[in-house]
């Protein structure tokens, strides 16, 4: 949500809610599988800032007041390899690194919708397909520039 001047309107749970989600999408984008609570929990008590399952599911689902331990953040940030500004910093842009990967996730995405259309629609003129694939790529882009 953003608001007539352009600025977020998000809260700052909401926005490191968002940014945790996006860096665990990523991290099961990258072929490991969806992170399990223990590996980060692991981590995160190796580093001296342990971190409950209950404090965990707060933090990504934006509930949580108590998600502004410094070091937490940092050593969160260390786990998915971006700059720790990333996580300490509300207004923080997306890494670079971050960018990249999600454009090659919406990329991976977009082949993904394409291949299981063309894999249901078989019995389908190719006209008819062609219009459908344009149809797909414009949605894609206007979601591009939509998200994010």
């Amino acid at each position: 949500m953003t608001s007539s001047s352009g600025e977020s309107m998000e809260n700052p749970q909401a926005k490191l809610a968002r940014k945790l989600n996006l860096l665990l999408d990523l991290y099961e984008s990258q072929g490991s599988g969806p992170l399990s609570y223990r590996e980060i929990s692991e981590h995160m008590a190796a580093k001296g800032t342990p971190l409950s399952r209950s404090r965990w599911a707060y933090m990504r689902s934006g509930d949580s007041s108590m998600a502004t331990e410094r070091e937490l953040l940092r050593n969160l940030a260390e786990f998915f390899g971006v700059d720790s500004q990333y996580l300490l910093d509300e207004s923080a842009e997306i890494p670079d690194l971050v960018e990249a990967q999600l454009k090659l996730l919406r990329s991976m995405r977009e082949t993904r919708v394409k291949n299981f259309a063309a894999r249901q629609l078989q019995g389908i003129s190719p006209d008819t397909l062609a219009r459908l694939r344009d149809v797909i790529d414009e949605r894609m882009r206007r979601g591009d520039e939509e998200s994010y």
